[in-house]
């Protein structure tokens, strides 16, 4: 019986596989993705932190402007993507298996764990950007 049971879910046990191996790769490549344009953002705007720092910003003004910037765009997306979600849950359901296609625990755990990642992309970028030494931002042409 557990032979019979296994044949008939083994479809939807692969699809399952198939979507949380995309999934996790999307995750990476959104945490990526956010981490490089965050740091060519702190590489582009280094002379503005610079001047920013000379007239008297302390380190922590620095980091949260860095970190305030990034999130707004990673929230944004966030956003954008619980709305589409809510759009497409008649077409996920064919691919889901014993699930719902409206379970709250997804829908809150998801985009907290997108969130987190992305302020983990932004914070390293912010770090690094509340570091600078305003003299040699300011020398940087």
């Amino acid at each position: 019986m557990t032979q019979v049971v296994a044949n008939s879910t083994a479809r939807e046990d692969f699809n399952m596989l198939l979507l949380t191996t995309f999934g996790a790769s999307a995750l990476i490549l959104a945490a990526i993705g956010i981490y490089g344009l965050m740091a060519y953002s702190v590489q582009q705007r280094t002379q503005e932190m610079g001047i920013r720092m000379a007239l008297g910003a302390d380190r922590s003004r620095i980091r949260s402007l860095v970190v305030w910037h990034g999130m707004r765009l990673a929230i944004a997306g966030v956003v954008i993507g619980i709305g589409a979600a809510f759009g497409l849950t008649r077409f996920i359901a064919s691919f889901l298996f014993g699930v719902k296609t409206w379970d709250p625990f997804v829908f809150v755990t998801v985009p907290v764990v997108l969130s987190l990642v992305a302020l983990l992309a932004v914070w390293m970028p912010a770090t690094r950007a509340s570091r600078l030494d305003p003299q040699q931002a300011l020398r940087i042409e």
